[in-house]
């Protein structure tokens, strides 16, 4: 299976306001293995930052100013994404900003040929999963690498590759099985019977008859043979203070 994660660094939060896209990054998994297979680039998104989206993400409008605009690496950008399970924290964002970017090419060539992303490509959102898996708590990508005890040091302001590699991680340890087993009942593990991340499966056994296998009478002679032997070594065995005669075994 090929998964790509990805995110993205944006002029602000809404597309239909005119924002656009001015980073991207994507990190290729097959079989939920790192093949190594990179996707990172900056982009003029042909209009200015807006000042709180600088704060998030520290990129300028000075450092875009010469990188491409979104027409000249949409097809290369395309062919990575394309056919492939897009793994995004806060799927919707990230994907409605491609869908428009799309768009626009589209427009301007004159031609539907690019997305939408949902139409050719599988979307899991990290986020959903997360909030799903840990309701009621933050799930943020930051609160996530704490949680599942992710070194994300390096990462001080937001950053489209750095965030996926940060995620693929994340991701990974989602769903790679149990990560705390939890004995307490279903009011103290804040889970259900059903199971959770943090829980076990309780399987009911209603209707279902265990076999029990007795020992033959030549086992039950091995046995008692096997306690006299540790008697004689060691000079008592605590089997007898169970049972003497092996009877209740």
């Amino acid at each position: 299976m090929r998964q790509i994660v990805m995110d993205t660094e944006t002029t602000g939060i809404d597309p239909r306001e005119g924002h656009r896209v001015i980073e991207i990054g994507g990190i290729e998994l097959i079989n939920r293995r790192f093949t190594g297979r990179t996707y990172h680039q900056y982009i003029n998104p042909e209009r200015n930052i807006e000042a709180e989206a600088i704060e998030i993400h520290g990129i300028t409008n000075e450092r875009v100013a010469d990188e491409p605009v979104f027409a000249q690496i949409a097809d290369e950008l395309w062919a990575f994404m394309q056919g492939a399970e897009l793994v995004i924290h806060n799927a919707p964002f990230d994907v409605g900003f491609f869908d428009h970017e799309f768009k626009l090419v589209n427009a301007a060539r004159g031609e539907p040929k690019l997305g939408p992303v949902a139409e050719h490509c599988g979307v899991l959102d990290t986020l959903k999963m997360a909030r799903q898996m840990h309701p009621g708590q933050r799930n943020s990508l930051d609160a996530l690498c704490k949680r599942y005890d992710i070194d994300n040091g390096e990462r001080v302001l937001h950053g489209a590759l750095l965030d996926s590699e940060i995620l693929a991680d994340v991701y990974l340890a989602m769903t790679g099985g149990q990560t705390a087993l939890s004995l307490a009942g279903n009011d103290e593990a804040g889970g259900s019977d059903a199971g959770s991340a943090s829980g076990i499966r309780r399987v009911s056994r209603e209707g279902v008859t265990l076999a029990v296998t007795r020992p033959s009478d030549e086992e039950w002679a091995a046995h008692r043979e096997r306690l006299e032997a540790i008697r004689q070594a060691a000079g008592e065995c605590r089997w007898d203070a169970l049972d003497a005669d092996g009877s209740q075994h």
